[in-house]
């Protein structure tokens, strides 16, 4: 087994080393979220913790974790016997981006359920990490599936296996900790509620820090062990800390003036629901046990809320996660109580009793502010560009964002689970029946019985139960929907500037791109003007991204539409090497008047007609305004093989018709 990389050895991260130690404290703060750049030691700290959380008592021999003081009556290896015990370290088990139902949840044999009536059952991920620690990197990838089952074990406090009524349940209870990084997509706001802290980390730009990082770094690789040995001394104080905290909390007051301040800080900063204010109260009580004390202060209240609310603020996938601190002090004045939390301390520091292991904190250390991740303004209309070229325009603001209609590819998919268009999945609604290939997952009883039924003679069937062989056994073939990539080509040219027409643009394709979040998409941005087009922003999971470049967008020169085309083509083609399963949709936004260079509307034609013959599902917003019309952009769908809707006809309450399906097959000409 590898050595660990000590967890006190971890430079700086003061943040997120205090959130985990919370949590170590007292599980009942709800797990941490960490958001950061990759290379900031995330997962290492997050794996370091395990080797800090005192070890637990469990019942000899079972497979569930069940504690000896109380054990899980419904327990699928129980009735337990009183006096078989022994005491283990905590788990740490780590939940894979990629892993299956079965191995999160557990599997169930139904071959030996269905002949014998037998509940074989083998455990999963999640009673693994029963009184443990489950660990999730690279959280905001995970499947939709897996966040629901995840969502339903931390509400219910244990997990459920049902196939075709044979059911087991078990105990999990555990410590959620995730890591992501935001430029690959946001969370669920579901799963983000579910996470009780979240720390905003990111590398130092202190050079002195940045050198002990690379020093400390190189020594552990060159001799795990001995590194390792050099930080015992610090890795048993702060587990001794834990125990006598853990010790403490129970005997920790949260007072009434306390317990207004984190009420006022909730209402204040408008988060929804009470979980906020319940987490709030958890963390300001361990936070006070760490610091050695049986009072919460208001400084705890205030370091609790700068760990529970930023990740709660977010009104839309766009809004940065962050806190006015300066409205957080004022607040903390207002309603400081009577019972000596005054919330008058103007500096009260990153956390009572300093750092992690009495470590001292650096005057730079991240705060959860969330100021790093904090959009760019765009700028006013009429402001000059320090860059462009000739023409160019200041970006204009997008207009307010809108519901719109649905958009989806044609067909039966096989991509990614999401919710655009029709996919064979493995959740759904049951469509028929075949034979498993490879381990039996969704069982389609009435198919298996079929199957089973005229073999039973043969096979010496005496009594009432069905005599079911593994040849038997059907797979049930499930039809639910898919995420696409969703790939936006605009047009940024100095006619889509006029009439202020490029702020209604750019709110419809900001709209799109909050339906493409809602649908778990992938997204692309490609755009054109001048005399190029360019990829402003390769296909991502991040519609955030999408949404900042969108918005720093500026316009003006000609219309080089068969350059955007083409750009588009090659990105697909690209992206089809790496996720041959994804389907695309193209969302071309222009008024479809092709400028500048020989032929520029018969160029357009023929690069458009390469998204028919490969039968890429596209559609054209037409941005075609005032009293004359061309038409222009309906003929450049009628190439691509798509269909055309105006500004009015995207959004979802326009009158002008019902449901959008984009057209797979090329138009008759």
């Amino acid at each position: 087994m590898s050595t660990p990389f000590p967890f006190t050895a971890v430079v700086g991260q003061d943040d997120l080393r205090l959130a985990l130690l919370l949590n170590a404290v007292s599980p009942a703060v709800g797990g941490v979220l960490v958001r950061g750049e990759k290379g900031t030691a995330k997962s290492t700290a997050v794996r370091a913790l395990s080797a800090l959380v005192p070890e637990v008592d469990v019942v000899s021999g079972c497979r569930f974790s069940c504690d000896p003081a109380s054990p899980d009556p419904a327990c699928p290896d129980g009735p337990h016997e009183a006096g078989a015990s022994g005491a283990r370290p905590a788990r740490m088990v780590e939940l894979p981006v990629g892993a299956s139902e079965d191995r999160l949840v557990g599997a169930l044999d139904i071959e030996r359920a269905l002949a014998e009536g037998v509940k074989a059952f083998e455990p999963g991920l999640l009673a693994d990490a029963h009184r443990g620690i489950l660990y999730v990197d690279e959280v905001n990838l995970l499947h939709d599936h897996l966040v629901d089952l995840l969502l339903d074990a931390a509400a219910m406090g244990a997990s459920y296996v049902e196939r075709e009524g044979v059911s087991v349940r078990h105990a999990a209870r555990f410590l959620l900790v995730g890591t992501m990084n935001p430029e690959e997509g946001e969370l669920r706001p579901q799963l983000l509620d579910r996470f009780g802290l979240t720390v905003e980390v990111a590398a130092s730009r202190e050079p002195d820090q940045r050198v002990e990082v690379v020093r400390r770094r190189l020594a552990y690789d060159d001799d795990p062990a001995g590194f390792a040995a050099r930080w015992a001394d610090e890795e048993a104080a702060v587990r001794a800390r834990i125990v006598a905290a853990r010790e403490l909390l129970p005997s920790v007051r949260l007072g009434d003036g306390a317990l207004r301040q984190i009420a006022a800080t909730c209402a204040a900063f408008e988060v929804d629901g009470m979980r906020a204010d319940i987490v709030m109260a958890r963390t300001a009580t361990a936070l006070a046990a760490w610091a050695g004390r049986t009072d919460v202060l208001a400084e705890d209240v205030r370091q609790a809320a700068l760990l529970a609310l930023p990740h709660r603020r977010r009104r839309n996938p766009f809004d940065a996660p962050g806190l006015d601190e300066d409205k957080l002090d004022e607040t903390l004045e207002e309603f400081g109580g009577p019972d000596g939390d005054d919330g008058g301390d103007d500096d009260p520091g990153p956390g009572p009793g300093g750092g992690p292991g009495g470590q001292p904190e650096p005057d730079d250390a991240p705060r959860g502010d969330g100021d790093a991740a904090a959009r760019p303004e765009a700028g006013e209309g009429g402001e000059p560009q320090s860059s462009g070229g000739a023409g160019e325009q200041s970006p204009a603001r997008a207009a307010e964002p809108f519901r719109t209609k649905v958009l989806s590819v044609p067909g039966l998919g096989d991509g990614a689970a999401g919710r655009r268009s029709r996919a064979r999945t493995e959740h759904g609604r049951t469509t028929g029946a075949r034979r498993p290939e490879g381990a039996l997952t969704k069982l389609h009883l009435a198919a298996t019985v079929r199957a089973a039924a005229p073999h039973q003679w043969a096979r010496g069937r005496s009594g009432p139960g069905l005599v079911v062989r593994r040849d038997d056994l059907r797979q049930a073939t499930r039809e639910g929907r898919e995420g696409n990539l969703v790939l936006f080509v605009v047009d940024a040219s100095g006619s889509m500037a006029a009439r202020q027409r490029m702020g209604a643009v750019k709110g419809a394709v900001l709209s799109l791109l909050l339906d493409a979040y809602q649908r778990r998409d992938k997204v692309g941005l490609v755009t054109f003007r001048g005399s190029a087009a360019e990829v402003a922003l390769p296909p991502t999971s991040s519609v955030d991204a999408a949404a900042v470049r969108l918005e720093s967008l500026p316009t003006g020169g000609r219309t080089p539409l068969a350059a955007g085309l083409l750009r588009a083509h090659e990105v697909l083609r690209v992206e089809r090497l790496r996720d041959p399963a994804r389907r695309a949709l193209v969302v071309v936004v222009t008024d479809g008047r092709a400028t500048g260079g020989p032929e520029p509307v018969a160029l357009a034609s023929r690069a458009a007609r390469l998204f028919a013959a490969d039968e890429v599902a596209s559609v054209v917003v037409d941005c075609e305004s005032g009293p004359v019309r061309l038409g222009l952009a309906g003929r450049i769908a009628g190439e691509l093989g798509g269909t055309a809707v105006t500004l009015d006809e995207l959004r979802a309450d326009s009158i002008a018709g019902l449901v959008k399906d984009v057209q797979g097959s090329r138009r008759a000409a």
